[in-house]
């Protein structure tokens, strides 16, 4: 009886036809991983996909194409739902997949100093005052994800942060009260901001402006206050979640939000 033969891939493909597999191959698992560490970053995803890998290597070198098509299908399915049980970051590196990034140089930046707690009360007392008026407003406090691309919609301000300029831009009738204010720091970068809505299926009745602040938190870092002007509801857009909050405890939900503690 005769013993079977083992036929490794490089004996039964052509040279050139070998190499563009093993080439294609290692470079479909790099895709993967650089997916993972944009979207997923899970420790657990690098496993799979690594172990995924050595399978499907193994199994292409000893020409065991069964094996093979089970291992890729079985990486395909794992990939496919982790990236859709990861929508909201993917929707982050699709809207801008070459993002950067922020790294520090070695050189110290200057940096602009303010009254920080200064610049959290002069918010309080706007959004209050709006909350109060019934009058509608949304505010994205810019982080560490660049909001440069999206502000471009809108109309340029670059002012010092105010409780007056806030409550007259959103003034009913002004030029300006339609879409978002953009603030970086203590600055009020942007006016008239209009954020793609969010597609995302929720209870109760909403309106374009929660709908526009949940879109702009489900692809960046930034927290976003929304006044609603039937009813003064002061409500934040986090993370791609909304949570509404009353005005004594305004001041320490938003400190909370911006110095990145999380409310349960």
């Amino acid at each position: 009886m005769e013993k079977p033969v083992i036929e490794f891939a490089w004996e039964v493909l052509p040279l050139a036809s070998f190499i563009i597999s093993l080439i294609s191959l290692i470079g479909i698992f790099a895709f993967l991983f650089f997916l993972y560490s944009k979207i997923v970053k899970r420790t657990a995803g690098y496993v799979f996909i690594s172990a995924s890998f050595v399978l499907c290597l193994i199994t292409f070198l000893f020409n065991l194409t069964t094996v093979f098509i089970l291992s890729a299908v079985l990486t395909s399915v794992g990939v496919t739902i982790s990236l859709f049980a990861n929508l909201g970051d993917l929707r982050s590196f699709l809207a801008n997949p070459f993002k950067r990034s922020q790294v520090k140089s070695g050189k110290f930046e200057v940096e602009k100093i303010y009254n920080r707690e200064l610049l959290y009360k002069t918010i309080e007392t706007a959004v209050i005052n709006l909350s109060k008026t019934r009058t509608g407003a949304i505010m994205t406090f810019e982080k560490n994800t660049s909001l440069a691309d999206i502000i471009k919609n809108g109309v340029s301000i670059k002012a010092p942060v105010s409780a007056e300029l806030l409550m007259t831009i959103f003034y009913p009738g002004t030029r300006l009260h339609d879409g978002a204010v953009v603030i970086h720091g203590n600055e009020i970068v942007a006016a008239s901001v209009f954020y793609t809505p969010t597609t995302k299926p929720f209870a109760g009745k909403y309106g374009s402006r929660h709908r526009a602040a949940l879109g702009i938190s489900e692809i960046s870092d930034s927290v976003t206050v929304v006044v609603s002007e039937e009813t003064g509801r002061i409500s934040f857009a986090v993370n791609g979640q909304l949570d509404a909050v009353d005005q004594a405890n305004f001041l320490r939900v938003f400190e909370n939000y911006m110095d990145g503690v999380s409310e349960e």
